[in-house]
């Protein structure tokens, strides 16, 4: 209980105060998702609420903060598009069917979500090296800025132009003075947050100087909505009487679910262990897992768009003081707020006071250190840190940050597949000893076999793994026929200090294995001080 409590809050005013500048940076951030997803503005909103609550209350991580992302919306498109296809074919025809295929998706998203949490899958994210961290948040800081880019574009006869002249330099000047703001004030003071404080100021200069300038409201209406007004989200009671339009479009479902469910959960463990950096404590990815799968289920059931973690919302909470559970939760309630009473307000915050933050959110996630250290670690590092941040500009988070592991991976195998070496020498009694140093597993198995001499040793050889160990089943299998080259020569063949498993696996193998295998052999290396202290008592 006590543990509950510190999490939901341990400095109330800060948690406060960051939920409501988090939830200003909501709204555009939703809205411009939903667009992107070819989803009315307000399933962006309900879904980013949905999210946001569910996950701030039983999320394995206070202060982290999800919503609608666009990691996640980009691959809705597709299947939104498609299930408008469809609507508009039947004889009833259905404007809206490509958002009740969405829903169903998420529900199927959801499932697959909660059992990798169920199932532990949330440790992988250890498996993360530190250069795929590094080059995922520098490739994500390059993501937010060119998505701040946009807003520097106006609609001209239907077609986007870049902003020019007076516009452009009133634009320029209130990005730059919110991000001024959000430079100085932590100077003077960090009793409040100078997002909030910067979005409040240049809102006022903007309002008060009756400024001709893109607003919240006017960027909604521009992408074809129609306003933040809404209620409260309903439970989509036609939901399960679409599913019969689905047939002939399973694949296209399930194929959406699974690609949404494993982008959502890797951008939030991304997120996740970005965040315990920053905070410098530990947040439960399992939990988080479970987390992301409730809050997508929820949202399909009541016409949300799902998401997963934020990680600009979650470092503008965190670096504004939102530590506890509180924060999410303010952000999450104040943006349905937003919603149902506050939508007139909210439309006129413009858009250059939620630029200049997210800039400022980009400065703040780039890891400048990187230009520093490329050349001084090792060049596959290098190569990884700078393919990864490529690749999550070209494609996405999830796919660079697999493309990031796989490289690592490969690298790691390669270099071990090297390591592996045969000390060589002869026993008084003629015995050949193979002392065999370095993993054996898949990579190293031909450099293994290139070890022995099987027709030029004596009578009597030992394999000796006292330095090694076998590692997978490549490396029983290798083994298995060095020793089977030197049985079918008529040479003695004993193989010392293998692993327990190992033994284990060859025995199953063939019993005869024991016949090879020294299983009674005291190595002085293998004492503990606990064996020493037992046999004193």
């Amino acid at each position: 209980m006590k543990r509950l409590i510190k999490n939901f809050t341990k400095d109330p005013k800060s948690d406060v105060l960051s939920g409501l500048t988090v939830a200003l940076a909501l709204v555009p951030e939703a809205v411009a998702f939903a667009f992107v997803a070819g989803l009315d503005p307000l399933v962006g909103l309900y879904g980013a609420f949905i999210m946001g609550i569910i996950t701030a209350l039983f999320g394995g991580r206070p202060g982290m903060i999800s919503g609608a992302t666009g990691a996640m919306a980009v691959i809705m498109v597709h299947l939104v598009k498609e299930g408008n296809a469809v609507g508009q074919a039947l004889d009833n025809a259905i404007p809206s069917l490509g958002l009740q295929w969405l829903l169903v998706t998420l529900l199927i998203v959801g499932m697959i979500q909660i059992l990798g949490g169920t199932f532990r899958l949330g440790k992988f994210v250890r498996l993360i090296p530190h250069p795929v961290m590094m080059g995922f948040v520098n490739g994500l800081a390059i993501v937010i800025f060119l998505a701040q880019l946009t807003m520097f574009k106006t609609t001209v006869n239907g077609q986007e132009e870049w902003l020019s002249g007076q516009t452009l330099f009133l634009m320029l000047g209130l990005v730059l003075l919110t991000m001024g703001i959000m430079w100085g004030l932590p100077k003077l003071t960090k009793k409040i947050p100078s997002a909030l404080v910067a979005i409040v100021v240049v809102a006022a200069v903007t309002i008060l100087g009756n400024l001709d300038v893109s607003t919240v409201g006017s960027f909604i209406r521009d992408g074809g909505g129609e306003g933040l007004k809404g209620g409260l989200p309903e439970f989509q009671m036609q939901l399960f009487s679409m599913i019969p339009t689905i047939d002939g479009h399973w694949k296209l479902i399930i194929m959406t679910a699974f690609l949404l469910a494993a982008v959502g959960l890797i951008e939030s463990l991304m997120t996740l262990n970005l965040v315990d950096e920053l905070t410098e404590t530990r947040g439960s990815g399992n939990r988080e897992c479970i987390a992301q799968g409730a809050g997508n289920i929820l949202s399909g059931l009541f016409g949300g768009m799902g998401g997963c973690a934020m990680i600009g919302q979650s470092i503008i909470n965190v670096n504004s003081g939102g530590r506890g559970r509180l924060s999410g939760i303010v952000a999450a309630v104040t943006l349905l707020c937003f919603v149902l009473f506050g939508s007139s307000l909210i439309e006129r915050i413009p858009i250059a006071a939620l630029v200049g933050v997210m800039f400022m959110v980009v400065i703040g996630t780039f890891a400048w250190s990187s230009f520093r250290i490329i050349n001084k670690i090792p060049l596959s590092d290098a190569f990884v840190l700078i393919a990864v941040s490529i690749i999550t500009v070209w494609q996405d988070l999830a796919v660079a940050v697999i493309a990031g592991v796989i490289m690592s991976a490969l690298v790691f195998a390669w270099k071990n597949a090297t390591m592996i070496r045969a000390r060589k020498r002869i026993k008084e009694d003629g015995t050949k000893v193979y002392e065999i140093w370095g993993p054996l597993f898949f990579g190293s198995v031909q450099n293994f076999n290139t070890k022995f001499s099987v027709k030029q040793d004596p009578k009597s050889v030992e394999i000796d793994f006292i330095e090694s160990k076998v590692s997978d089943h490549s490396g029983i299998e290798a083994l298995r026929n060095v020793a089977n080259k030197y049985i079918d020569s008529g040479r003695k063949i004993k193989i010392t200090h293998l692993s327990k498993e190992c033994k284990v696996l060859l025995m199953k193998a063939n019993p005869k294995w024991q016949n090879y295998i020294e299983t009674n052999i005291d190595d002085p290396r293998y004492h503990v001080m606990t064996d020493v202290m037992d046999s004193e008592i």
